[in-house]
């Protein structure tokens, strides 16, 4: 469906329908998590004009795109409103986060702010019912907008064979996630949904791992302590020996630069730039603070998508 025709008649259609320029359909990041959000976002509020666009091209003569349209037009059901919804959800209040934490002057004490605020945010949402309500209504009006029906057909039910009676059946029997309810929404999207972005947020971002982090950030009460610099470094395969009398040596540039009045890093952008002149002295350290740079954005995108809600 991406041929120069149909995207042509996609920005004709939004410009007949909507007000302002045109948006494009975004294609899925594996590690820019703004671009699934916007992604999301841009479907969510230009789904009228998709389904005209493919409700006119799925009455072409041409045969392949036509048959194409009719295929997503029938994926388009209440089930997928209600996951869009809630992704655009989640995603837009990622956001800010995934933002940061690729940001070239990483904070790691704001980020470390955001992270507890995230999940935060995301255990309220699992805990009271007011972004729920919110959300389904929006599932309800985005329905009636789009003229999608709010009842999902049944499919004739799968049986195993008979011969497998006295098995064990280790694969899906073809059942769909049913949302044909508030209440279905709730337990078969939302709550999946919820629980595992918590999930993976207690994965990636746990507290010890944020205060091991946070050993490398001289704005933090953890900086250079010990136990927390070493815990870092056996997950990296430092020198032990070597990096603990960089720490002490470290701490002594420190104060030096203190007691003349010169400035000393406060975050740690500015770490890497004070140990860059003494990276051949200081390698295990420095080292250290390279991977430190990246390591939040790392953990971020390799959160895994929630698996829990069958197709």
């Amino acid at each position: 469906m991406s041929t120069s025709y149909v995207h042509q008649r996609w920005l004709e259609v939004q410009k007949e329908m909507f007000s302002g320029p045109p948006r494009e359909l975004q294609r899925l990041s594996d590690t820019r998590w703004a671009c699934r959000y916007i992604a999301c976002r841009n479907l969510m509020d230009r789904l009228t004009a998709v389904i005209r666009v493919l409700e006119e091209i799925s009455d072409e003569p041409n045969p392949t795109r036509a048959v194409e349209a009719r295929g997503l037009l029938c994926q388009i059901d209440i089930k997928f409103i209600a996951l869009l919804t809630v992704f655009r959800k989640v995603l837009g209040d990622t956001k800010l986060l995934s933002d940061m934490l690729q940001s070239s002057k990483i904070d790691l004490c704001k980020a470390i702010d955001l992270i507890e605020t995230l999940r935060q945010t995301l255990e309220e949402y699992r805990n009271e019912g007011e972004t729920f309500n919110e959300l389904w209504n929006t599932v309800i009006e985005t329905c009636d907008n789009c003229n999608i029906s709010k009842v999902i057909k049944q499919k004739r039910a799968t049986q195993t064979a008979s011969r497998l009676d006295d098995g064990v059946v280790t694969s899906t029997l073809g059942q769909r996630t049913q949302v044909d309810s508030k209440e279905a929404f709730r337990v078969n999207i939302f709550l999946p949904i919820i629980n595992s972005m918590i999930g993976e947020m207690e994965k990636h971002f746990s507290k010890s791992n944020c205060s091991i982090m946070e050993a490398l950030n001289p704005s933090s009460s953890n900086f250079l302590k010990e136990e927390m610099v070493l815990l870092f470094a056996e997950a990296y395969g430092s020198d032990l020996p070597d990096l603990k009398n960089e720490i002490n040596q470290a701490r002594r540039l420190f104060e030096r630069n203190r007691a003349k009045g010169k400035e000393t890093p406060t975050t740690l952008m500015d770490l890497v730039k004070f140990l860059d002149p003494f990276k051949d002295v200081l390698f295990e350290l420095f080292r250290l603070c390279k991977i430190a740079t990246v390591l939040p954005e790392l953990r971020f995108s390799d959160f895994t998508a929630p698996e829990s809600i069958a197709v």
